[in-house]
């Protein structure tokens, strides 16, 4: 397995605020009390976990419970009972999309899998986690997935609606929705996809009639990271909400602080350049409640002071009533994305979170909520990126002497790349010679104006410029035309991006992970493995 780094300034649509934080300058320092070297702070913030043995113990006991429903592993189990005598978390999760999400998924749980080996290594003892976000309310965002067909190119595959059990109400947490008797088809035409291989068994037992998301997603995982002892935890568990009481009720009774820290944060971060990844007003709160089946957001409705009413769809109550809701029924309540990993960390002795830009970006806000209810920020680790190139897409990217970076420019300018290592050898010499031609002249003429007037140099540089520039121009429009009518380069053109950069997205955000374990086995993780290094932060182009 042959891999190459590429940085992320190479990636298109990366934040600033991604890039500022990988390189740890300055002006990210105040909202991430570490930096991305995980080598250089990782015993002295194991020194900073505080977690109650009381919690601990509960803890265990819930995720035993779950996992043995999954069919954990004997190493999963094991790293339970690390957990329960006094282990650490490296922690993950992601939101439970069909058939395991997208290949990113899997490089969640193998980089909490390394992260934990290393804090292991250096006299921490930990163990992963991945946390399944079955709160999540928005089915569409995870009933669909891409599997890989027979030529290597991404196959949509969707659970519609009408594959869900009919009572499941709009809005409801992805967790509480079970499958129908619909779902057989799909998952049937998947596994003719993917062929006969030990994934696809484990597809057939997880995803079928009775099972949810979140389950089905489960059941896969366990059996797809049984070797690494990766522990998973399904938060919806009415224990785990009885766990969380105090931090929902302070959600309530301190929201007007909690609001006001926020909306500080928010201001500093645009004032520093950056975006924000969660809108947040005056009346916002940290809790959705579950009304009718359906997660309904919880809203401040007065100002001043941490009293006051709420609003809960078109209910008015106070926050003694919600308190004492929460109370009573803790598993009716939820937390929004800035109070989720906040929860987590209340809920695990968790000594660093691994996660894509976007969450980076939601801990730059959620820090104030946690110094504010957990006196203690989480540090935060980029997760393993890469992109797998397999043999078809790499002589074809061989062929045409291009690269990754090359096919991140588009659909288009992939097609133009091709078309122009594809004119005949004596146009693209007679383009090459023309530009020399050009360069040695004006280089030539430019000598010779600076010896008259030194002023002029800048005019004649630019249209040394200009005129290379309507020679790119040229070329490029032959290249279009030579496109148009040459078939294979449309062909390979299209296999590339479509493999490589699917829907303008890089591919591990766009093909599932369990397309390319059934291809080329369970060895696959292992050598992905290999490659993970947790202080090196580039995107890595992986031949497979």
């Amino acid at each position: 397995m042959k891999s190459q780094c590429l940085p992320f300034q190479q990636i298109p649509h990366t934040t600033r605020l991604f890039l500022d934080y990988l390189s740890y300058t300055p002006s990210v320092r105040e909202f991430y009390p570490r930096s991305p070297m995980f080598s250089e702070w990782v015993k002295d913030e194991s020194q900073r976990v505080v977690y109650d043995a009381a919690r601990r113990g509960k803890v265990s006991e819930i995720l035993e419970r779950q996992n043995r429903a999954w069919g954990a592993s004997p190493k999963t189990l094991a790293n339970i009972e690390r957990l329960r005598r006094g282990a650490l978390t490296a922690v993950t999760g992601q939101q439970v999309g069909l058939f395991g999400g997208p290949l990113f998924s899997i490089f969640k749980a193998l980089t909490a899998v390394k992260l934990a080996e290393q804090a292991t290594a250096a006299g921490v003892d930990c163990v992963p986690v991945f946390w399944l976000a079955t709160e999540d309310h928005d089915l569409a965002e995870v009933n669909h997935v891409a599997l890989l067909s027979e030529q290597g190119l991404p196959e949509p595959f969707a659970a519609e609606s009408h594959a869900f059990q009919s009572s499941a109400a709009a809005d409801a947490p992805v967790g509480t929705v079970k499958f129908g008797p619909e779902i057989d088809p799909v998952v049937e035409r998947a596994a003719s996809l993917m062929g006969d291989s030990e994934v696809t068994t484990w597809l057939r037992e997880a995803y079928r009639p009775g099972e949810s998301l979140g389950s089905a997603f489960a059941l896969l995982f366990a059996r797809l990271f049984a070797d690494w002892g990766v522990i998973l935890l399904n938060p919806a568990d009415k224990d785990f909400h009885d766990l969380a009481k105090p931090l929902f009720c302070a959600a309530i009774e301190r929201a007007s602080e909690l609001d006001e820290a926020l909306l500080a944060r928010g201001k500093a971060i645009e004032a520093a350049g950056y975006h924000q990844q969660v809108k947040v007003t005056s009346a916002t709160t940290l809790l959705f409640e579950v009304k009718n089946g359906a997660r309904t957001a919880v809203r401040r409705k007065t100002n001043g002071g941490n009293g006051g009413e709420f609003v809960v769809g078109e209910e008015k109550v106070s926050a003694q009533d919600l308190v004492s809701q929460i109370d009573q029924a803790p598993e009716t309540f939820n937390p929004n994305a800035l109070l989720r990993p906040v929860v987590q960390d209340y809920l695990l002795p968790t000594l660093v979170y691994t996660g894509g830009a976007a969450e980076v970006a939601y801990f730059a806000q959620a820090a104030v909520v946690y110094e504010k209810l957990l006196g203690r920020v989480t540090p935060i680790l980029p997760r393993f990126s890469a992109t797998l190139v397999e043999p078809k897409p790499e002589r074809i990217l061989e062929r045409y002497q291009l690269s990754l970076p090359d096919v991140l420019q588009g659909p288009e300018k992939v097609r133009e790349a091709i078309a122009a290592r594809s004119l005949p050898l004596d146009l693209q010499a007679r383009f090459a010679e023309a530009r020399e031609s050009v360069e040695r002249s004006m280089t030539a003429l430019r000598e010779s104006i600076g010896r008259l007037d030194s002023t002029l140099l800048d005019t004649a540089k630019s249209a040394q410029e200009s005129m290379c520039h309507q020679i790119d121009r040229l070329q490029a429009r032959v290249s279009r035309a030579e496109s148009l009518r040459n078939e294979v380069i449309t062909r390979h053109a299209d296999t590339l991006s479509c493999s490589l950069f699917p829907h303008k997205a890089l591919q591990e955000r766009e093909v599932a992970g369990v397309s390319f374990v059934a291809r080329y086995g369970k060895d696959l993780l292992a050598n992905l493995y290999q490659q993970i290094h947790p202080d090196c932060h580039d995107h890595q182009v992986i031949e497979v």
